[in-house]
């Protein structure tokens, strides 16, 4: 039974596979969007995907967690509330990376566990997760947090080691996925162990960028009062780019929208961002986070909290590579660290 948890597909027939996913849902890969842009969009054949790409702009939480969605509508007269049914539609996620299938499985911590979303649980039960081994690039800290590698989360997941992958199979649906397409599957040889130990030894020593993650909660707590705070403050837009761009990051605002009959209407919710000065806005106009300082290090604490028993961050390097100012997620905490001046 475990030789069938592993098996090797070539990258010819891969594309075969993809024919054959289409069967399972609607297929969404990444794909090139601009010089510097990916995106998880809809494809017919797994050629129109680049699966070589480092990271796309919006993480594929935008899936399970709608940017902005209606709840319910309501009539006040007739006293009416219709929730509004979710279209969920089977989809099949193609070429995940291990730190955004992480990222999910935190979220899923958040949204299945205590209070159970059935939007989020829906959405996930309709949705064929298929994993990809990747090359990290100058913004990528994924080994520093322990997300480089996922080990649940995901039905498949392929390893590139040349002109194949081996395939790990991650779920009861990924194996009867595989059993469905036993043809175009074949049994692991020493060959293909041996050039998957290459590749992994390749990976791991191919990241530039590192964070020492160990007592680092710890130092955050007791920098409550740094001067780093108020310098990266300065530098901040406080746009809310890195919470809109962050795999982890799961705030939403909920708001109800009146038509202009005064009588019905709809009930919203959509992402929403700590670093907008409204967030911390209160009754009486009060605001517990006034500044770009205190909104800048309430979501660097956030990030490097471990109360879900896991890193809130996994070293995606989205925030740094699309931060409009500059600023470095990682360089903030390696001051904080005291490892640069």
């Amino acid at each position: 039974m475990t030789e069938s948890l592993y098996k090797v597909i070539t990258k010819e027939e891969l594309s075969q596979f993809g024919y054959a996913l289409r069967e399972t849902g609607t297929i969404y890969a990444p794909v090139k969007t601009s010089k510097e842009s990916h995106s998880f969009k809809q494809v017919d054949t797994l050629t129109e995907a680049d699966l070589e790409y480092h990271r796309t702009m919006i993480p594929p939480k935008k899936f399970f967690i709608s940017p902005k969605e209606t709840i319910f509508t309501f009539n006040k007269e007739k006293e009416e509330y219709n929730e509004t049914p979710a279209v969920n539609e089977p989809l099949v996620l193609f070429g995940v990376h291990p730190c955004d299938i992480n990222a999910l499985n935190l979220l899923a911590k958040v949204y299945l566990e205590s209070f159970t979303d059935k939007y989020y649980s829906e959405r996930r039960e309709n949705t064929t997760i298929i994993g990809i081994s990747c090359t990290p690039d100058e913004y990528c800290f994924c080994k520093s947090t322990g997300t480089d590698y996922a080990r649940e989360g995901f039905e498949l997941f392929l390893h590139d080691i040349g002109d194949r992958y081996l395939v790990r199979v991650g779920s009861l649906k990924g194996y009867n996925l595989l059993q469905k397409h036993a043809s175009l599957f074949r049994e692991v040889t020493e060959e293909d162990l041996s050039l998957y130990r290459q590749a992994e030894k390749k990976r791991l020593a191919s990241f530039t960028k590192s964070l020492e993650m160990s007592g680092l909660q710890d130092m955050l707590d007791m920098s409550y009062n740094s001067p780093i705070w108020e310098e990266y403050g300065e530098k901040c837009l406080c746009c809310g780019s890195c919470n809109l761009v962050c795999p982890r990051c799961r705030c939403y605002d909920v708001q109800d929208y009146i038509d202009l009959n005064l009588n019905t209407g709809q009930r919203e919710r959509k992402w929403y961002s700590c670093m907008l000065k409204e967030h911390g806005l209160v009754a009486g106009g009060h605001n517990f986070r006034a500044t770009s300082a205190e909104r800048l290090r309430n979501r660097v604490n956030c990030k490097g909290s471990l109360k879900e028993d896991m890193t809130n961050c996994v070293g995606c390097g989205r925030c740094s590579a699309y931060c409009p100012a500059g600023i470095d997620y990682v360089e903030i905490l390696q001051k904080i660290r005291g490892d640069i001046e």
